[in-house]
């Protein structure tokens, strides 16, 4: 395939099992992975070992079950961390740690009450305690987007030397816009001499709704992994949202990226992640949302029923979504009438819808949607009062 390949690395099992409400059991957590895996994830992060003996226990499992993606643990900077994600990967065929430590201000001294250079040697350590376990090793610089450019710019370099693999520019708070965001990743392009070495991933959080954005920003400055969850889950608002991060880079082909992502699997897999986490999907959700391929406003309505690509860029079956829906609401005009009409098997002329529309819209002016039956019932009395009058 032309282009350059994105890395698609799903926290969902780790990232975005942290929200109020959704942890998950060990077969919850196994099943999902084999889905993820399937859904065509090249990273699977699939917990925090260190953080309890049943992730642990679910971390180990899904490294013996996942035969392509490669399996990822997280730990802190901390030699037990790294050691319990290690065991914990042990029988994966392709095993990661993600491994790292904050490196703003904010973190380093209200944090760690610590130094910069401190914390540098911290960084330097921990890479090399993961080394002792994979060759792949991730090493995050937790609140990146709030560092100074020039000192994470060290961090960077000194990890790359000692072993990492994958260096995560994580905007941890949500914090950046999408230009600040891109500029970031391309001054680690430039100015850290042994960058061709590990692959640059974004991990961008939504506190601020730009999650995508600043993902997309950092994989046109050079980024070539995304650190994403299934419908956006993750701490506080949420992560960036795979399903829309695959649909920009499918859509905007002039990018020159592409994903390994089955998209025919995505709203499936959606509604999988909903039911098992327990956490709905918001209707207007990009891509995935009950509403994402709806219609209701009469100008829409018409211009899609005479040509679909007038309000939709992605057709429904692209994405693995039923068909785009005609909903009649006050809103609706006499075009999404008549089609509705023809799909009940009901045939009537312009005269007709135009009496027919009258009546309409007095029904919906009392509901927020008027369904089949109550076209139905419409017209059965249309054409009964025709018939009468005939």
């Amino acid at each position: 395939m032309p282009g350059d390949k994105i890395h698609i690395f799903d926290t969902t099992l780790r990232d975005g099992e942290q929200v109020p409400g959704c942890k998950l059991v060990s077969s919850e957590k196994i099943a999902l992975a084999l889905k993820l895996e399937e859904l065509g994830v090249d990273i699977i992060e699939a917990g925090f070992p260190i953080s309890s003996p049943g992730d642990f226990a679910s971390v180990t499992e899904i490294s013996k079950l996942i035969t392509k993606a490669t399996v990822c643990a997280l730990s802190r900077a901390v030699q037990k961390d790294i050691e319990a994600a290690g065991e914990a990967i042990k029988f994966a065929k392709r095993p990661r740690i993600h491994t790292g430590i904050g490196t703003s201000d904010s973190h380093i001294k209200a944090k760690f009450n610590a130094t910069q250079d401190e914390i540098l040697e911290r960084a330097i350590q921990c890479v090399k305690w993961a080394r002792n376990f994979t060759d792949d090793v991730e090493f995050y610089a937790e609140d990146a987007g709030r560092t100074e450019n020039g000192y994470l710019a060290r961090v960077i370099e000194a990890v790359i030397k000692a072993g990492a693999t994958t260096v995560n520019i994580p905007d941890t708070t949500g914090y950046c816009l999408p230009h600040q965001y891109g500029e970031k990743i391309a001054y680690l392009v430039n100015n850290v001499p042994n960058i061709d070495k590990a692959i640059i991933s974004c991990h961008c959080h939504n506190d601020l709704g730009l999650a995508t954005a600043n993902s997309i920003a950092g994989v046109i400055a050079g980024a070539r992994q995304i650190e994403c969850t299934i419908n956006g889950l993750g701490e506080r608002a949420g992560n960036t949202s795979l399903e829309e991060v695959v649909m920009v880079i499918k859509q905007h082909k002039e990018l020159g990226l592409y994903t390994d992502i089955n998209a025919t699997l995505l709203n499936p897999m959606s509604r999988l992640v909903s039911d098992t986490m327990r956490m709905p999907v918001q209707p207007n959700k990009a891509i995935v949302g009950s509403n994402a391929f709806s219609h209701s406003s009469g100008i829409h309505q018409d211009g899609f029923l005479k040509d679909t690509s007038t309000y939709e860029i992605i057709a429904p079956e692209e994405v693995g979504a039923d068909s785009s829906k005609i909903v009649l609401t006050a809103r609706s005009g006499r075009s999404a009438l008549a089609h509705r009409f023809q799909k009940l098997n009901f045939q009537f002329d312009r005269n007709d819808i135009d009496v027919l529309y009258e009546h309409f819209t007095q029904i919906a002016d009392s509901k927020k949607e008027v369904d089949d039956n109550d076209l139905a019932h419409m017209a059965l009395n249309h054409q009964q009062k025709t018939l009468a009058t005939a």
